[in-house]
């Protein structure tokens, strides 16, 4: 993805495909019907949760919003390079983010259900002020240095070794406040990007 992708584009064309009316769609998605009409038309850049919400109604995630074209090779074994870059699509609009969280996806989480992720933050790293929640289960591991994750009222440094699973309904937040970067290797389902 670019930083020219027309987010509105995208979704006003996805919109006609599915024969709805932005009425319609704001509906459905729950969502106030302008803002759909300020999204297509590129007034408003909408939140990740926004974007999810309305993204529900078609069926389809934020990777294949954001990369229509991409082909779902099904294989069972991948190397490094051919892992997918999701970390602009959680934090698209965010630059100083995305200098300091990196998410690789392995393969077709949709046509698998399940997303695996290889995950990094810089020291400093954090997904935000505003807490995370979706309709998914995750977990994982951290392979090296520590990660803070808030998982409701629950606050816990997790060091190597240690690990994580919850339901993702519930508000949370990954920081790295050590000085060096921290990784992990985590799994959701049903994918969220």
């Amino acid at each position: 993805m670019t930083d020219e992708f027309d987010v509105g584009g995208r979704l006003k064309t996805l919109r006609t495909q599915f024969g709805l009316s932005q009425r319609q769609l704001a509906e459905s998605a729950g969502v106030p019907h302008g803002q759909i009409s300020m999204i297509e038309t590129n007034r408003s850049s909408p939140s990740v949760a926004s974007l999810r919400k309305i993204l529900g109604g078609f069926g389809i995630s934020m990777s294949e919003f954001f990369e229509p074209e991409a082909v779902n090779v099904q294989k069972p074994f991948f190397t490094p390079s051919e892992l997918r870059d999701l970390t602009s699509l959680l934090f698209q609009g965010d630059e100083k983010a995305q200098s300091k969280v990196t998410l690789k996806q392995v393969g077709d989480a949709k046509a698998h259900g399940l997303q695996i992720l290889q995950e990094r933050y810089e020291a400093g790293a954090d997904t935000g002020d505003a807490m995370i929640e979706h309709d998914s289960h995750e977990g994982g591991i951290v392979i090296s240095g520590e990660i803070e994750v808030t998982v409701g009222d629950e606050v816990r440094i997790l060091k190597a070794g240690d690990a994580y699973l919850f339901n993702s309904r519930a508000p949370h937040r990954f920081r790295n406040i050590s000085d060096r970067p921290a990784e992990l290797i985590s799994a959701c389902t049903p994918p969220y990007l």
